[in-house]
């Protein structure tokens, strides 16, 4: 790592006040040139680390930057990957605070939801279809704590890869049943008009090849997927820019919708 210990405590003290306060720090990068990959981690993990200590429970993580989509409308060209706790997870049709979450867009994924765990180096498609339980719709909500012109991949993962917040909804399928998971498509509608749409296979090729990558990054941080976690594969479609009173739908034909409202 390029940064001192007590400078990533400090970028993550940063970051924690403007997610308690809903406001945005400048860049990291512009004032941390030399900072790397493994700093932008390591921040991240300093924000973990003090959600378990305050008694908030990890249930899984979120994938991103995995579709040329994405990747075009941020200017970052590799995946990362971020924490998500429970207090973070909706039920579909839920009725969400606006205001708890800063500069709010919409993504369109899938989450894998794993009944055995996967540990790298060398995680494959394959095992990630044999240790999946099912397949659920999602949403995942954006909450960016840095200003956005100019991101960089550190910014991003220092700011827990945006996640804000998971709606699931729709209907559960096996990963390896009737339903082709790379051809898997969604229809994303705001206020009853549509925004964008997305097939899965724009992850990576197949949704399940962002899970793979994500077992094996872990494995170079000490880490592991665990039994029960839910992982969101990576968006398929633009990010949607949402308000507050706007209501959000996604459907996802045969696998049913998932939606939400902003108050």
């Amino acid at each position: 790592m390029a940064l001192d210990a007590d400078i990533i405590i400090a970028i993550a003290d940063e970051l924690a006040d403007a997610e308690r306060d809903r406001t945005t720090v400048p860049l990291l990068t512009a004032r941390h040139p030399g900072m790397t990959i493994e700093d932008s981690y390591a921040v991240q993990n300093e924000w973990r680390r003090r959600g378990i200590a305050a008694g908030r429970r990890p249930v899984g993580r979120k994938i991103g930057l995995t579709s040329k989509v994405m990747q075009a409308a941020t200017g970052i060209t590799e995946p990362d990957y971020g924490a998500i706790f429970a207090d973070a997870v909706f039920d579909n049709g839920a009725v969400i605070d606006h205001g708890q979450f800063s500069n709010v867009r919409i993504e369109v994924e899938l989450a894998f939801v794993l009944a055995a765990p996967l540990a790298g180096p060398d995680v494959t498609v394959f095992d990630v279809l044999r240790a999946t339980e099912y397949v659920v719709p999602a949403l995942e909500i954006l909450s960016s704590r840095i200003e956005l012109t100019g991101r960089t991949i550190v910014d991003t993962i220092s700011d827990n890869a945006a996640f804000g917040g998971l709606v699931y909804g729709g209907n559960p399928v096996p990963p390896a049943g009737t339903v082709d998971l790379r051809w898997v498509s969604a229809l994303l509608y705001r206020n009853e008009t549509i925004e964008e749409s997305g097939v899965a296979a724009a992850v990576l090729n197949h949704p399940a090849t962002g899970v793979a990558w994500l077992a094996n990054k872990l494995t170079q941080h000490g880490d592991r997927l665990e039994a029960g976690e839910i992982v969101l594969a990576g968006s398929f479609t633009r990010p949607m820019w949402v308000e507050r009173g706007d209501t959000v739908l996604a459907d996802y034909g045969s696998l049913g919708t998932v939606s939400c409202r902003f108050v």
